[in-house]
Parts: C-alpha cells; structure tokens; sequence
C-alpha cells in the first residue's frame, strides 16, 4: 500500500512539474544580409559575421543595422567575383576579431579598430584557422580544424607557440571567464583543459561523451557539452558529471553567467530545452528556430542571443 502510495505521489509531483513548464517565443530578431556563422554582443551592440563577407552591426533596442563592416571580395579560380565567408568574431575593447576563408580555402585574419580595417593574417601563410578569439589586448588564439592550437602575439607579428593537441579533429573550443584556460572538445568525445599562456593540458575530462561532440559552453566553472551521441554533457568542478538523454542529435549547447541554467537543442524541430544544471530538472522550452541552431550565447540570466544556418539571430527573454 505504502509503495502505491509512494508512486502516486511521485506521479503527480512530476505532472506539477511538467505543468509548470511553458514554451516561449523570441522577443525579438535581427535579420543580417548573410547567413549567420557567428556573432558577439558588446555593451548595446550585436555583431554579426556572416558568409556574405560582412559584419552587420545592429543596436539591439531598435534591432537595426546601424553599421556594417565589408570584407574585399575573392576571385575563385574560375575568374568569378565571390564575398569572403566570414567564420568566427570577437570584440575587445574596442577593437574587432574577423576570421574569414581566403583563396584555397586558407584563412585571413583582419581586425576593425577606430573605423579601420587592418589585415593581419593573410591566405598567404597557408593557414587553416576554424576559431579565433581574443586572450588579450595583444594577443589572438587560434585554433584549427586538424587540433592544432596557436597563440599569435599582434605587436610583435609571431608565434607565441604552436602546438598539436589532439589526434583528433577540433569540433569547438571556448575560452573561460578571466581567458586563462581554454575548454576544448573534440571528434573523440574528450573534453581538454588547457593553459591558454604555455597551451600546457592541465586536465582531461572522463568522456561523457563516445562520439563526436559539436558544440562546448562554460561559465563559472561550469561545462556543458552537445554531442552528436543524443547526450549533454555536464561538468561541474564540486560535483559528479552527469549527462543528459536527448531524442535526438544535439547540435548546440549555451550556459547562463551563474551556470545554474543550461539549453541545448532538442528535436528535429530545433527547439531549445532549458533546464538546471543542478538539479537536471527540465524547464522551460525555447520555440521559433526552423534551421540546425549553430551559437547560443547569454547575456545574463534573463537574457540571451541564439542563431541558425540563416539570417536571423533571435534574442530572449526567459521571464
């Protein structure tokens, strides 16, 4: 009797909590003039890079362009006039991070700095960049495809160090809040932790992980993980890992600034599930992608940035 009583009560108490989620349209949205491959939120200003060789600058109150940043063209070896895909951005203080593909598919590395346009790495050095970000005023890390990491100083125009990290290919990598540390996965499922000054492994993380893992988040000491495996990886520095069971390929991870809450994608209908990292209790659902969700990125607890293999970038509000 105790044990039916028990079930019933369990029953009921997870129906409460089932009930109490909710699904939520985007506040907002910002049409950019390519599609999206990645963008930075600064102060009021969102920056997006797109394939389309040009960083749309939107003020995110009246989400218009009031700037936009334009990459020269290439000519492909057909004599054709093609934009230059723009990979990856970042901002610093003041200054403005493109990673952009060149001829032969090799990379360029430019900055935007007091309204211009300086390039810094050209196709030239045959480099094969897949992310850049900035570690400081000075200094640009850079990591490729094939796991190779390198950290370029800009004064000085050389190679910090250029190191190989993984037998693996690099599916993403994230910097920590103070840009002391790099959190990197890759196609094996393994998680490293590596000192951004010396690119010294400080730790690898036990896989939750067994296939390819696509995407990586972090904050506060908190890292979440979208692998190809249907699972979400959870790494907390004072609690046991844990994943969670997707029913589906999960493309896109993104962790609020206190690390309490978590999204990743969920479905074939590119939804976005939140929920508690410690607790593991599901949440609220984010509803309006139509595209393979490819940047999450918070703001604060209340607010955050998500894009998709489109135009658009759609901005939330949780509460």
């Amino acid at each position: 009797m105790n044990k039916i009583i028990t079930k019933i009560f369990f029953t009921i108490l997870l129906l409460s909590c089932v009930s109490n989620a909710k699904d939520i349209q985007p506040f907002s949205s910002f049409y950019s003039v390519g599609f999206v491959n990645d963008f930075i939120i600064d102060g009021n200003k969102l920056y997006v890079g797109n394939d389309m060789g040009i960083v749309d600058i939107f003020n995110i109150k009246t989400t218009k362009i009031i700037k936009q940043i334009s990459l020269p063209p290439l000519t492909s070896s057909m004599g054709k006039i093609i934009p230059a895909n723009i990979l990856s951005v970042d901002y610093l203080n003041g200054k403005l991070l493109i990673l952009s593909i060149g001829k032969d598919l090799f990379c360029n590395v430019w900055i935007y700095e007091n309204n211009k346009l300086k390039q810094i790495i050209n196709e030239e050095k045959k480099l094969s960049i897949k992310k850049a970000r900035f570690i400081n005023d000075e200094q640009i890390l850079f990591a490729s495809l094939g796991s190779d990491i390198k950290l370029y100083d800009i004064s000085e125009n050389y190679n910090v160090y250029n190191l190989s990290i993984s037998h693996s290919s690099m599916s993403d990598f994230i910097l920590n809040d103070d840009k002391t540390k790099m959190i990197m996965a890759d196609g094996s499922g393994a998680v490293k932790i590596i000192n951004t000054k010396n690119a010294n492994i400080q730790n690898t993380l036990s896989s939750l992980n067994v296939d390819n893992i696509y995407k990586v988040a972090q904050s506060n000491g908190i890292i979440i993980t979208a692998g190809q495996d249907r699972r979400v990886g959870v790494y907390s520095k004072d609690k046991k890992p844990y994943y969670l069971k997707s029913d589906f390929l999960v493309f896109c991870v993104g962790i609020s600034p206190s690390g309490n809450i978590g999204v990743y994608s969920s479905g074939e209908g590119n939804n976005l599930q939140l929920f508690d990292t410690k607790t593991k209790k599901l949440k609220d659902r984010l509803i309006g992608h139509k595209n393979i969700v490819n940047q999450i990125k918070f703001i604060n607890e209340n607010e955050l940035f998500t894009s998709e293999r489109n135009s658009f970038v759609l901005y939330w509000k949780l509460k």
